[in-house]
């Protein structure tokens, strides 16, 4: 009997030494993608959690770019932030000096993961780097291509749309003159992205002073004396004429294009997936394009989100962040994640190995980002823009050009009414942060 219980004890004292199994760390990932987007999104997180056993990410949308800044900044303040964040390229000057992140370079560094943050695509890699370190993973990059029917050019005697705005709309005007179409093109809903601030850059001018503000908050705006008053002069001409539309109450942009009823639509590559299912039309796509006198054209810059880490978490919690950023960096990954979405991967080896699969043969027309974006060496005029409170800067420049459009103001008087009214919350933004280095408010 002595024994027996001897026995028994040793076997609870064993197991008690093996204890339950570990669970997983958990962290929280919030984001603003919703629909198929936000499928491919939970796909991706799935992949992560079924490729080890120690870490869990919850993926929880939180409404649109705007909506998780701001849930994000209200969280932060309650003490309660989650790992992780996705934010659009427009509020990179808020993370970048809130006090509230930890840089991801220095976090995956620091847990001991070697992700080659030198082989990023270079308007990808400087976009999301302050002095050469990277604050933010890149994670749904995005650049604005140039679609069209290729039906209705065909039909107008083209092969294709012409390379430069000139000849570009030499061919809008056939289109709609031999009755091809109800209009040659659609205005994009962001069109102050494509076809203003990415015009710039792939034209060589300058949107703002000090490198687009990449070289401090003593920025200006700049784009009232450069060819972006002519390029809206441009656009309002095609509306009178009838060879640009605005999309009306109940249809959009794409849905336009997609119909038929337009012969061609600018936006991003990341319209592949809705493109691909909803069109009933022969399509296709091409670089964006540039002025005649600017050869040659510069690279495109980067739209989308990146992930943003957060202060405030356990060290265990950070071990799962790093893992699951080194995660997103992988080739396999990033391959995957461009073709399931039409976002660009965000380095040369995915790129490389996309192609080394023939996937470009069966998909052409997702090449087309990438090579916009890696086309030159990026200067002070096509890094992309730095500009503090640059969601409220963009929409009263937006307003000023849908002021032209109604035929309330000439081009000129609405470029400089956007530039004063920009450069006024751009002071207030270098007020509200002065003194403010990322370096000082890093952990």
């Amino acid at each position: 009997m002595g024994r027996k219980v001897a026995f028994i004890a040793a076997l609870f004292g064993a197991l008690a030494l093996v204890g339950p199994a570990q669970a997983r760390v958990e962290v929280q990932w919030w984001h603003a993608m919703s629909g198929v987007l936000g499928d491919r999104l939970n796909e991706l997180v799935e992949k992560f959690n079924k490729s080890q056993d120690k870490y869990t990410v919850v993926a929880v949308a939180k409404g649109n770019y705007d909506e998780v800044t701001n849930g994000v900044i209200a969280a932060y303040r309650a003490k309660r932030p989650p790992e992780m964040v996705q934010i659009a390229e427009r509020g990179y000057m808020t993370m970048l000096l809130s006090g509230a992140i930890v840089p991801v370079q220095d976090l995956v560094e620091q847990k001991g993961y070697k992700i080659d943050f030198s082989d990023f695509i270079k308007p990808v890699a400087s976009f999301w780097s302050y002095k050469g370190r990277m604050s933010a993973m890149p994670f749904n990059s995005s650049t604005p291509i140039f679609w069209y029917n290729k039906d209705h050019f065909q039909k107008a005697g083209f092969d294709k749309p012409a390379d430069t705005w000139q000849e570009l709309e030499k061919q809008l005007y056939t289109i709609k003159s031999k009755g091809i179409s109800e209009c040659g093109t659609v205005l994009p809903g962001d069109f102050y992205w494509s076809l203003l601030e990415n015009y710039s850059a792939i034209n060589n001018q300058p949107y703002g002073t000090l490198a687009n503000g990449f070289d401090g908050l003593g920025t200006e705006f700049v784009y009232n004396k450069t060819k972006v008053v002519s390029q809206v002069a441009r656009l309002k001409k095609w509306l009178d004429d009838g060879v640009m539309q605005i999309a009306g109450q109940g249809f959009s942009p794409e849905q336009l294009f997609t119909s038929g009823r337009c012969s061609t639509f600018v936006n991003s590559t990341a319209s592949h997936g809705n493109i691909e299912r909803n069109a009933t039309i022969n399509w296709s796509a091409t670089f964006l394009p540039h002025e005649s006198d600017i050869n040659p054209p510069l690279n495109s810059t980067i739209g989308g989100g990146a992930i943003w880490v957060m202060k405030g978490h356990t060290p265990e919690r950070y071990e799962a962040v790093a893992a699951f950023l080194d995660f997103v960096a992988q080739p396999e990954t990033q391959v995957w994640w461009h073709g399931a979405t039409g976002y660009v991967p965000a380095t040369n080896r995915a790129y490389a190995v996309a192609r080394e699969r023939g996937y470009y043969k069966d998909h052409p027309t997702r090449e087309i980002a990438v090579l916009q974006l890696s086309r030159g060496t990026p200067n002070e005029n096509s890094r992309g823009f730095r500009f503090g409170n640059f969601v409220q800067t963009m929409l009263a420049q937006r307003q000023e050009v849908e002021a032209v459009f109604a035929g309330q103001k000439q081009p000129q008087q609405a470029m400089d009414d956007g530039v004063k009214r920009g450069n006024e919350i751009l002071r207030q933004f270098e007020k509200l942060n002065a003194g403010k280095t990322p370096e000082t408010e890093r952990p």
